[in-house]
């Protein structure tokens, strides 16, 4: 089968080695402002890998016509943060085909609905089937050009919805087979509140600022995260949950979670982050305008903030969270909206007959 995956991130080129793991011919897209992984690519005829997936894979082709990645593929994955998901939707649209099935991977905050909006369908037009996943299926670092290591292939926890719902099983059994870790999600609301990196990354980075902004280099997790730190993680965290429940959803916390999918081995907010195998080695950002802000608060944050509102839930530390956070950044994250459900184009929808649309 012929897939298209979209991006030259690590996530793309990990998920671009395991589809031509399984036997699939890899057809790879990303704006010419992002060359160089692609010109690796293209020198080496494909990507090598090390740690958890192992060797070296052909890719059909790698660069910068996205007409051809897109000719005839019925598989496609946009890969990458959350701000670009809309580029790459806008990208797509004068050559999507009917009855194709995009994936957005991870969700970065109701991807699916975003992408599908940005192909220009209607969010009850299911002539392209568009699906988001909670997660990554990978804990992975490009280390050379064209070369990747895969710290944690995740052993499950990794949630998957489908635009529309009744499309899930659909989506769901051609996932599998190469991501054993997919689970069926409810719903894009699920997809969306399990990323638990709104909660991990602003949190973590605003208790560690000094550190970030001076001259030590230090491990972003099992130096970062401590007791206080914990506490703050844990109070972030159930008012996550709260919001799911408010929709009618059980989200995990993310310590369980976390385990199920290979990245921790106990379930508590301070020591287990500072030992979890998963997050060994990850050094912290060297700057605060950086994505651990940008994205997770920019995006993240905003839109549960939203949701909140549109609840009328209250979510004192998440919101306290944010303020801090834009104030510490100099810019006014919730104002500038750049998630919101507004943004997604569902403002005049309410939130029952979302749930029932979704």
């Amino acid at each position: 089968m012929k897939v298209a995956i979209l991006g030259s991130g690590n996530g793309a080129l990990a998920m671009a080695f395991e589809w031509a793991r399984a036997g699939h011919d890899i057809y790879m897209y990303d704006f010419p402002q992002f060359d160089k992984q692609i010109q690796a690519i293209n020198a080496a005829g494909g990507i090598y890998s090390e740690g958890q997936m192992e060797g070296f894979q052909k890719v059909a082709y790698a660069g910068h016509d996205i007409a051809l990645c897109l000719k005839d593929a019925p598989l496609v994955f946009a890969v990458g943060p959350a701000y670009s998901t809309e580029p790459f939707g806008k990208a797509c649209a004068p050559y999507a085909e009917k009855g194709q099935t995009y994936v957005v991977c991870p969700s970065s905050c109701m991807g699916a609905i975003l992408f599908k909006k940005s192909l220009g369908l209607d969010i009850e037009d299911h002539s392209i089937i568009v699906s988001d996943t909670s997660t990554l299926p990978y804990a992975v670092r490009i280390i050379a050009d064209g070369k990747i290591a895969v710290y944690n292939r995740l052993g499950g926890g990794c949630l998957l919805a489908t635009l529309p719902s009744s499309k899930n099983d659909e989506v769901y059994d051609l996932l599998k087979p190469v991501h054993p870790c997919m689970e069926k999600g409810k719903n894009i609301f699920q997809t969306c509140l399990q990323n638990a990196n709104p909660m991990l990354h602003p949190c973590i980075t605003t208790l560690n600022a000094a550190r970030i902004e001076g001259p030590e280099d230090f491990f972003f997790y099992e130096e970062g995260v401590t007791p206080g730190v914990g506490r703050l993680l844990k109070a972030i965290d159930d008012e996550r949950i709260a919001i799911g429940a408010a929709l009618g959803l059980e989200i995990e916390n993310d310590p369980h979670i976390s385990i199920r999918q290979g990245y921790m081995t106990e379930e508590n907010y301070d020591h287990a982050y500072a030992t979890a195998p998963g997050f060994t080695g990850i050094h912290a950002q060297t700057q605060l305008d950086y994505r651990y802000y940008n994205e997770d608060a920019g995006f993240g944050l905003v839109l549960w903030v939203d949701l909140a509102d549109r609840l009328g839930l209250e979510i004192p530390t998440i919101r306290a969270m944010l303020q801090i956070v834009s104030a510490i950044m100099g810019r006014d994250y919730k104002a500038e909206k750049a998630r919101t459900l507004d943004t997604l184009g569902l403002a005049d929808y309410p939130l029952e007959q979302l749930l029932q649309i979704l």
